[in-house]
């Protein structure tokens, strides 16, 4: 990234809250990221899902429909917690070495603003082994944690379940009511709760709200799947095509855009085999999406209840594109147990077993190739990839005393990324400039976008991916890429954002201009265990 953007973001954090609306109380700042879910998913960028309090967010909001995560999960999360591309932000450039140690995590940053800082839910950014280790959240800037290190839980009996460090497995042994995604909540609400009871007037407070939802595997309760029993009988084809319609009504879409192809590894819908257990996976993937929103909708009761609604900026996004993984019988690990933990010790099964109706925790399921590929509509390929689909995700900003309110519901289309997300709540904030390391700060704040004033925010000049079966560049409108390590792919965003046009071989000059840029940014980057 270029260092022009670095004095931008350190300058513009003397601006303070004061600028951002009547009030000079600083804003409240909740912070909602969802697991594995694709761009189209929630009803305000197409979806079917209902997701009513999401979709209440976005009518009071602003939509960012050119916003980038990197493509799988903790790549992601390493980015919003620091304003660094993932690498250069973890001690050995991988999740369970934790952040490097001369890192400042966002909550750690917030803190010295005068937030008070509460975590709720999956972390994914150190050793599950080490509940306590450095890079656990209770040791690098939130108050209190409740939360799961794993990539994956059982919604019904998360295994790494712990509370600031100890231990809180008891809580579902026993208990078939427990189901993660309301526990996540509660233990929000009781964070506020404490916060309130505690805290002067006005403190403000971060939280960071990381719902598992719809991580495999495919865990709901069974009022939610029955909700919806065959929505899905249509397929993925017409989904698809319905998803992009609404997309383009929505202004989601360009109408000029294509549809990619349906992905060559998913068969026709009037092919598939199996519908009825096809049918039965989306259906659970979407009660887990609507069980999240629903819980959203405590939180935002909760804060609307206690009048900080207006003074409170709302964010949510997601971490990366739908999960296409057909997962086998043997993927299995610390996460999966042998038997239900609701007494009855009924027979866990894993892998995608078309005999096996996902949603009960006796079974262990993804939603595969069909319904990612529709679930990221109107793009290519899915997770893992740094293809559109992997990386493009909704980004909501709610918040009624700082948002100018001709911006309210409407949408923006200013590209970008997961690691400006940081820069811009510190802007917000109000926060004294941080000097990140082990590199200054790659992202820059988009705050005056909030403001309404595109004009005055530079565009990036550069933005990179490498990881799992990706690695991309983008500069200006030029995106290079390559999937699981075959040739660079060339595309004109501008004319072609559903990369289908491939200029590669007929612009040679270009590709080796842009490979020569992600070399440099690769080499720049991959700090490995340096201190």
């Amino acid at each position: 990234m270029n260092r022009p953007f670095l004095s931008l973001v350190l300058t513009a954090f003397s601006i303070g809250s004061i600028a951002f609306g009547a009030s000079s109380k600083k804003p409240n700042i909740v912070l909602i990221i969802s697991d594995d879910m694709g761009y189209s998913d929630i009803g305000s960028y197409g979806g079917e899902i209902e997701t009513p309090q999401l979709d209440a967010l976005a009518t009071k909001g602003l939509r960012f429909t050119n916003y980038y995560v990197n493509n799988m999960c903790w790549p992601t999360r390493a980015s919003l917690m620091s304003g660094l591309y993932p690498k250069t932000s973890l001690s050995d450039g991988s999740a369970a070495g934790g952040f490097h140690p001369d890192v400042t995590t966002l909550p750690q940053a917030l803190k010295t603003a005068g937030y008070a800082t509460f975590m709720s839910g999956k972390w994914h950014l150190s050793d599950p082994a080490e509940p306590n280790g450095h890079s656990a959240p209770h040791m690098r800037g939130f108050n209190h944690s409740y939360s799961t290190y794993w990539g994956t839980s059982d919604f019904f009996a998360p295994a790494d379940l712990n509370l600031n460090g100890v231990d809180k497995e008891h809580e579902w042994k026993g208990n078939p009511d427990y189901y993660y995604t309301d526990a996540i909540t509660d233990y929000t609400l009781t964070f506020l709760k404490d916060h309130q009871s505690q805290s002067a007037e006005d403190d403000p407070f971060f939280l960071y709200v990381a719902y598992n939802a719809a991580h495999w595997p495919l865990h709901a309760r069974p009022e939610d799947i029955e909700h919806y029993e065959g929505r899905y009988s249509m397929g993925w084809d017409a989904l698809r095509e319905r998803r992009y319609k609404r997309m383009k009504e929505l202004g989601i879409v360009d109408p000029n855009w294509k549809l990619s192809p349906r992905h060559p590894d998913v068969p026709a819908w009037k092919d598939e085999p199996h519908q009825a257990w096809q049918e039965r996976r989306m259906e659970v993937y979407a009660a887990q999406i609507t069980s999240m929103d629903r819980n959203i909708k405590r939180i935002v009761d909760y804060v609307k209840a206690q009048g900080e609604f207006d003074n409170t900026l709302f964010i949510y996004q997601q971490d990366n594109g739908g999960c296409h993984v057909e997962y086998p019988l043997d993927r299995v690990g610390s996460w999966t147990k042998p038997f239900t933990t609701d007494g009855k010790r009924t027979p866990i099964t894993p892998g995608n077993l078309p005999e096996i109706m996902p949603g009960p925790q006796s079974s262990w399921q993804s939603y595969g190739y069909g319904w990612a590929n529709a679930s990221n509509t109107p793009f290519r390929l899915f997770k893992q990839h740094d293809h559109e689909g992997g990386t493009r995700s909704p980004l909501i900003m709610t918040w009624a005393e700082g948002l100018d309110p001709k911006r309210a519901g409407n949408l923006t289309d200013e590209v970008c990324h997961v690691i400006d997300l940081m820069p811009t709540l510190l802007e917000i904030a109000g926060a004294e400039p941080v000097i990140q390391k082990p590199l200054p700060f790659e992202g820059r704040s988009f705050a005056s976008v909030l403001m309404g004033s595109e004009d005055e925010l530079p565009p990036h000049e550069s933005l990179f991916w490498a990881h799992s079966r990706g690695k991309a560049a983008r500069v200006g409108d030029w995106k290079l890429v390559s999937e699981n390590k075959e040739p660079w792919e060339l595309y004109n965003l501008a004319e072609d954002p559903t990369e289908l046009n491939n200029l590669a071989s007929a612009m040679p000059e270009k590709v080796a201009l842009l490979e020569k840029r992600h070399q440099e940014w690769a080499q720049r980057t991959d700090l490995g265990g340096k201190k």
